[in-house]
């Protein structure tokens, strides 16, 4: 029995890593709406996993470093290769140049994160995470034909500089609802949208994960947080 105890947190993360791995095969065929919302699946199950762990009391330095593995391929390759496939790829061999340094970035942070966990705050970050990067660099891809070209580019070396930078970043961890919200209800939105404009062809069928997933989470959060504040 805890056996399958430690390892519920852990399935949590090595999917939020396949969904990453999808991401990446959807970017390569040009499906960009699926593998962007395959990252924000990851988004959520980020989310959960450590999360869970508490609630389980199952926390480890093996899950420390598999969310870590799992957080470099769906925040930092994936988001990369939509970006490489949808602007960088005209540049040839500079632009995989390029795109690379997302991920790059991205290991870095995520390395330093790990040796000063201990030290960090609860109230702030230091640098970008890359989990909030990987996502902000995926909503504008996602929407890279509905506004002007260069701000991918110049958006994509910011986050790239904020990430392994010394700023410091409002954390949310104490936020007792999923701390991606606002991004994913403007995809979910966006989803929407297409469907009214009749574009089923065009819908991203990867939402019908994504949703009941995301609904599910927020009524868990809600329902533990009443607990939490009115014990028996």
């Amino acid at each position: 029995m805890h056996i399958i105890r430690n390892s519920i947190p852990n399935l949590f993360t090595l999917f939020n890593l396949f969904f990453g791995f999808l991401s990446v095969m959807y970017s390569a065929v040009g499906d960009y709406k699926n593998a962007a919302i395959l990252i924000l699946i990851g988004m959520m199950l980020d989310s959960m996993d450590g999360r869970i762990a508490r609630m389980l009391r199952v926390q480890s330095d093996f899950g420390k470093e598999l969310d870590s593995l799992a957080d470099i391929v769906t925040f930092g390759v994936a988001p990369a290769m939509m970006a490489y496939y949808a602007y960088f790829s005209a540049f040839g061999v500079l632009g995989m140049a390029i795109a690379g340094l997302f991920p790059l970035f991205g290991a870095y942070r995520l390395a330093r994160f790990n040796i000063n966990a201990v030290k960090s705050s609860l109230k702030y970050f230091t640098g970008v995470p890359i989990t909030a990067g990987g996502g902000i660099l995926t909503f504008l891809t996602f929407f890279h034909g509905k506004m002007p070209s260069i701000i991918l580019p110049i958006a994509f070396f910011i986050i790239c500089i904020l990430m392994v930078s010394t700023v410091k970043i409002p954390s949310l961890k104490e936020v007792p609802l999923p701390k991606y919200g606002i991004l994913i209800t403007i995809f979910l939105g966006y989803a929407i949208y297409i469907v009214f404009k009749k574009e089923h062809h065009r819908f991203p069928y990867f939402i019908y994960v994504a949703i009941p997933l995301y609904i599910a989470f927020i009524g868990y959060q809600l329902v533990r947080t009443k607990r939490k504040n009115n014990p028996k």
